[in-house]
């Protein structure tokens, strides 16, 4: 029997909501995930949720622009210092990115990987340096394109691969648009909480309009956090807990 393929976005920490998730649509070996970037930072357990998906070779993550924040900082901080670079390791760059990180709430990412041994700091950095910056999805007669946030500058004849990354995981996409003229064609994004799309405060759903799948149903900031199948359209939500 064929298996069911899945896209989450936006777990932000939320550890207890995801493996929650995963349960009520009976993710199995045989099905697949895709997850849509901003694993990490805000949420309570940041580095529980890398080690789950790290486990699982039927789990695809996808950059976004916390993840990238993330490794840029911590692997300039998991360098060892020693008595010829301790005066100079650290930029005045790496201090305000260690600071734009901190207020968007990278503290307990930061917290969480203080509490880890060497070793394993090592293998979630290499892990989260193997991100994907995009993927594209065909099943069920329909491709979906797969990004963090949007395609900046979109023209449909561009080939993905010639977006800079922060067009991909910064941009947030123009949900009033339609980018693909096929409409078979579908981008499926993360980053921007679906209740500023939908302009309604509390209506934390997957947005579906104009060839958009918008998956960040706000679980960190007291949402959800959805699965959407690919194959069927089914959307499965769990609260924040």
């Amino acid at each position: 029997m064929s298996g069911k393929t899945y896209v989450i976005a936006d777990i932000h920490g939320c550890c207890r909501e995801y493996l929650n998730l995963l349960e009520k649509i009976r993710f199995s070996e045989q099905d697949e995930l895709y997850v849509l970037g901003d694993v990490v930072d805000r949420g309570p357990e940041p580095v529980a949720v890398l080690r789950d998906m790290m486990l699982r070779p039927n789990v695809y993550p996808i950059l976004g622009n916390h993840d990238y924040m993330a490794l840029m900082v911590l692997k300039r901080l998991a360098v060892e210092i020693t008595r010829e670079n301790w005066q100079n390791h650290l930029t005045p760059e790496d201090m305000r990115a260690w600071l734009e990180w901190m207020e968007e709430g990278g503290n307990t990412t930061a917290a969480a990987f203080s509490r880890v041994s060497n070793g394993e700091r090592e293998e979630l950095l290499s892990y989260l340096s193997e991100f994907s910056l995009y993927e594209e999805v065909f099943t069920a007669g329909k491709r979906f394109v797969l990004v963090h946030g949007g395609l900046r500058d979109f023209r449909e004849e561009k080939p993905l691969e010639e977006y800079h990354f922060a067009d991909l995981i910064f941009d947030r996409a123009d949900y009033s648009r339609r980018y693909f003229s096929d409409p078979n064609t579908f981008l499926v994004t993360g980053h921007t909480p679906t209740p500023a799309i939908w302009q309604e405060p509390c209506r934390y759903e997957v947005y579906q309009k104009n060839g958009h799948i918008a998956l960040d149903c706000g679980c960190v900031f007291g949402g959800r956090l959805a699965a959407y199948c690919l194959e069927t359209g089914e959307i499965v939500y769990v609260d924040k807990q």
